[in-house]
């Protein structure tokens, strides 16, 4: 799974957000889509999305970084889930280092010009069913 197009486009929305370019990160989302910022808290629509992000970078004392462990991508269509590891290493405001790892679920789908498009970005997967 190491060449499929959704892995180079997801590392490159997690480099943006590690630079906290969320102007950038919004051209991975689609207009319609909705982030999971946190159980029982979700975020719909680029304008939305691009709030939560700033909110989640003070949240992180703007130290947080974003990486990949293992991926898997089903396609069907002009869709795809892909379900992977989402690894936030981060500096809370103490100082202390610490990493948060979370078994994220991504849902894609292609627009008219072929592009993937993030609709739904759920980085705590299936643990919101225990929220």
């Amino acid at each position: 799974m190491s060449d499929h197009e959704l892995k180079q486009l997801i590392e490159a929305a997690d480099r943006a957000i590690t630079a906290e370019d969320f102007e950038a990160l919004m051209g991975f989302y689609a207009e319609d889509a909705t982030l999971v910022v946190k159980p029982g808290l979700n975020a719909t629509g680029k304008a939305q999305i691009h709030r939560a992000f700033v909110a989640i970078a003070d949240h992180f004392n703007h130290q947080i970084k974003v990486r990949q462990g293992a991926m898997k991508v089903i396609e069907g269509g002009d869709s795809a889930l892909v379900i992977m590891e989402t690894v936030l290493d981060t500096v809370d405001a103490h100082g202390i280092q610490g990493s948060i790892v979370r078994r994220a679920t991504y849902v894609f789908r292609k627009d008219a010009h072929g592009k993937w498009l993030c609709v739904i970005d759920n980085s705590y997967g299936t643990a919101l069913l225990d929220a």
